[in-house]
């Protein structure tokens, strides 16, 4: 079938990161995934086929295959709602199991899907260097309450927290230079933060290693970072928002609720809406 293009986490009907979402019978080969992915254009493509107790899903970004993609998923719980009907449908990615709820509303969907197992380690201190040489950024630039880390919910990410919303909006690197650096230390994306308030953060991530300077929404992200927060028992109070995108013209809403057994699946949620 055609590539349904979906919004997720859209701020109603505006904004949101445009995503990819083929279903057929079987998944195609991966070399035609990744030709569909690159042609289709957006930071990822969600590709789903039935089986016997919910549906096989590969992603891909316009350069490589990604082990797990948050808005791709919540663009998927969007089709699937829409093609299927409003429930829950089981997911088992590469690495892991996971689920996606879809529901009707109007003219767009809500979305919410369980993540996969979170945990956060420290950074290596030469990889670490180099991310804050990569942004132009200074230990003072940094928030000591969040310290960096590496955070994982599916895919590694790495988490840089800023001090002001200033140094957030002057976000800038070189793309050739973060792809290397995210190739060579096996991170998905690099997560800048703020913190508005202890349950409401500002974000954007650099996606060099998919061949994207910055997505507008991310949910694989916004769930590791989710699990770092309670492994560092911030003061979360079970659920944080985050809004991201908008220094891209994009801004884009996630909501992620976090379950206090550490290391558990998190729930990130937003809404959807089809594109033109």
């Amino acid at each position: 079938m055609d590539v349904l293009r979906i919004a997720a986490f859209s701020d109603g009907e505006h904004g949101g990161n445009p995503a990819g979402v083929w279903l057929g019978e079987a998944l195609p080969d991966a070399a035609q995934m990744q030709r569909i992915a690159a042609e289709v254009g957006f930071s990822e493509t969600a590709f789903a086929a039935p089986t016997a107790d919910g549906w096989r899903v590969r992603y891909f970004s316009p350069q490589t295959e990604v082990p797990f993609c948050g808005h791709a998923t919540i663009a998927l719980g969007a089709a699937l709602a829409l093609h299927n009907g409003d429930g829950d449908y089981a997911l088992e990615l590469s690495q892991a199991r996971i689920r996606v709820h879809g529901r009707r509303d109007g003219a767009v969907v809500a979305a919410a899907l369980q993540s996969p197992p979170t945990y956060s380690r420290d950074v290596d201190p030469a990889l670490r260097q180099r991310a804050l040489d990569l942004f132009g950024l200074s230990e003072d630039d940094l928030d000591p309450r969040l310290p960096p880390a590496q955070i994982h919910a599916g895919a590694d990410h790495l988490l840089l927290a800023l001090r002001s919303r200033e140094a957030l909006a002057a976000m800038h690197y070189a793309q050739d230079a973060g792809r290397a650096l995210m190739d060579d230390a096996g991170w998905i994306t690099i997560a800048l933060v703020w913190a508005e308030s202890a349950q409401r953060f500002h974000a954007r991530n650099a996606f060099a290693s998919g061949g994207v300077y910055e997505d507008p929404a991310t949910g694989a992200a916004a769930a590791a970072f989710a699990g770092y927060l309670r492994d560092l028992q911030w003061p979360h109070a079970g659920a944080i928002d985050i809004v991201q995108g908008e220094d891209m013209g994009m801004r884009s809403l996630l909501r992620v609720a976090i379950p206090a057994l550490a290391g558990s699946p998190v729930e990130v949620s937003g809404v959807a809406r089809v594109m033109g």
